[in-house]
């Protein structure tokens, strides 16, 4: 039972950039404790009350199995503070939120930072099995002749690492082609693809320019603002981009109309009620519910969310027409469209309406911002729950799709009686 309302009042971000291009020499854990850092210094966050730290990555480094932990560290946070580690593909970072709303709503806890980072240009390399078995076997042996026995069983393939992938492990299939496959079967047109990165693009760019878009920011290696925005895109650029994961005429996802490969990370700073209002704090909105739901990855991958969302809209009397504003995760224009699609033809649950596009993402979406996993929730919450502040809205809805064929929903809501 909840006892507690859970209240977010704060963050802090990267911008978000290309892999391989502004952060390269960051690890994930460098941005993250960057961030960690930043939160604390800017709402002079009370480390009494600070019950924990709880933080996401999907591209894990096994060498620091529990890196909240390490990373707290870096931040220079008291060793007191507990700090713990979540991984789940792109609802990292909800994951995260949603482990500091049981523990605030439950009273187990009075305040929680959950976070996520992501350094797509450090993956760490693996060698392959074969490699790390000899590797293993020579570490063991006591002398150097058993040593050099177990080295000698080395094949000059063994030493190249594995290169990172991103296929589906169940599948062999990478995300863009299963939905590539979901567009076809559902009947995704490009155009409406593309219409969805333009308006990610366009709507980022004019957040750009008033400062929305920036507003949670924290300068990295001189970088201000996120670098993927492109304010100069066009429908018929768009267009104009061949296919890349099914190059047959029947090819519809494009490198303009897909997330591309992001460095960077996010922290939201969550409390209840009582103690923010105790200790005057600036009360963005409430979380008031949240669900996760699972199918068949051959069943549509990104799919999930036609089972999540209207899940949780039924379990609280509600459908999309009663929300002011909604953040959905763009991995790909056609994912997008398709869940709309399923949440308005009950594809896989209820119906609960048709989509809304005025609603949608006005600050602009992951084509256009970027994608960094686990920091992509911690994002979306800020920008949605700033945006409700401005505006004055009741209701923020936030969908996210998942690898593995898994979604979260969650909704913000803001107390009009305050």
């Amino acid at each position: 039972m909840i006892s507690q309302k859970v209240a977010i009042v704060g963050g802090v971000r990267t911008p978000f950039v290309k892999a391989g291009t502004a952060y390269a020499s960051l690890s994930f854990q460098e941005l993250s404790a960057i961030v960690l850092k930043e939160l604390v210094s800017k709402y002079n966050v009370d480390m009494v009350d600070l019950g924990e730290v709880i933080w996401g990555n999907v591209l894990l480094d096994p060498r620091t199995p529990n890196w909240a932990r390490e990373i707290a560290f870096k931040a220079n946070l008291p060793k007191h503070v507990y700090a713990y580690s979540v991984s789940n593909n792109c609802i990292s970072g909800m994951v995260s939120m949603s482990c500091a709303f049981d523990r605030i709503s439950a009273g187990r806890t009075n305040s929680a930072i959950a976070g996520g980072a992501e350094s797509m240009s450090n993956p760490v390399l693996l060698f392959s099995d074969n490699a790390t078995k000899v590797f293993l076997k020579a570490f063991a042996e006591k002398t150097a002749g058993g040593r050099l026995k177990e080295f000698l069983k080395l094949r000059p393939k063994d030493f190249f690492p594995v290169p990172p992938s991103v296929k589906e492990p169940s599948t062999g299939l990478t995300m863009g082609q299963h939905m590539e496959l979901t567009a076809q079967e559902l009947g995704v047109a490009r155009e409406k693809q593309d219409e969805v990165s333009y308006l990610s693009h366009t709507r980022a760019f004019e957040a750009e320019k008033d400062g929305r878009l920036n507003e949670f920011n924290v300068p990295v290696l001189g970088v201000k603002k996120d670098l993927i925005v492109r304010g100069d895109t066009s429908k018929e650029k768009l267009a104009t981009l061949r296919p890349v994961f099914d190059r047959s005429e029947k090819g519809t996802i494009t490198a303009g109309n897909a997330s591309a490969l992001t460095d960077g990370a996010a922290a939201v700073f969550m409390m209840s009620e009582e103690l923010a209002r105790k200790q005057g704090r600036e009360i963005y909105c409430y979380i008031k519910d949240y669900e996760y739901a699972a199918i068949d990855p051959k069943d549509g991958l990104l799919m999930a969310p036609a089972v999540a969302v209207p899940r949780l809209l039924k379990r609280n009397g509600l459908t999309l027409a009663d929300f002011d504003l909604i953040e959905i995760h763009e991995a790909f224009g056609a994912q997008v469209v398709a869940n709309a699609m399923a949440w308005e033809k009950g594809l896989k649950e209820e119906a609960v309406g048709q989509l809304d596009y005025s609603k949608v993402n006005v600050l602009g979406g992951s084509i256009a911002i970027g994608h960094p996993f686990s920091a992509t929730c911690g994002r979306i919450a800020l920008h949605l729950g700033a945006e409700m502040k401005r505006r004055g809205s009741k209701l923020g809805l936030i969908s996210i799709c998942a690898a593995g064929g898994m979604a979260g929903a969650m909704i913000l809501e803001r107390d009009t009686i305050h």
